[in-house]
């Protein structure tokens, strides 16, 4: 998934808590898929509307920090999913409160299970 989009009340600042920011989540996941190919069937592939889903439950819960957010992210991917064999995830604050002209902030997470193997984030 690409650039996913969220409102969510992640940030240090008391105005970001309270009334939040645009987010933008970009994921890709290591899976096997060779038998879908073949069969057809959405319960041989990862569906990336379970995946959206657990993103969608993860960023309604507030957070100080970008890190801790995408690290929960990739944790309840990790844990719904565990024969993936991979995880990059991109998180994106747009307009953040900083002074600068930016697009946004953000942070990304490359887990691999050959590098981590199922070691919490």
């Amino acid at each position: 998934m690409k650039n996913v989009r969220f409102h969510a009340c992640h940030g240090v600042m008391p105005q970001e808590q309270a009334i939040g920011a645009d987010f933008l989540i970009s994921v890709r996941i290591g899976y096997d898929f060779s038998k879908a190919i073949n069969t057809d069937d959405v319960s041989d592939t990862i569906s990336y509307a379970d995946v959206y889903e657990l993103i969608k439950q993860e960023m309604q819960v507030p957070s100080k920090l970008l890190e801790h957010v995408a690290g929960r992210i990739v944790n309840a991917i990790k844990k719904a999913f565990p024969d993936i064999s991979s995880v990059e995830l991109s998180l994106t604050k747009e307009n953040p409160p900083m002074g600068a002209d930016s697009d946004g902030a953000g942070v990304e997470i490359h887990w691999s299970s050959l590098n981590n193997d199922k070691t919490q984030l």
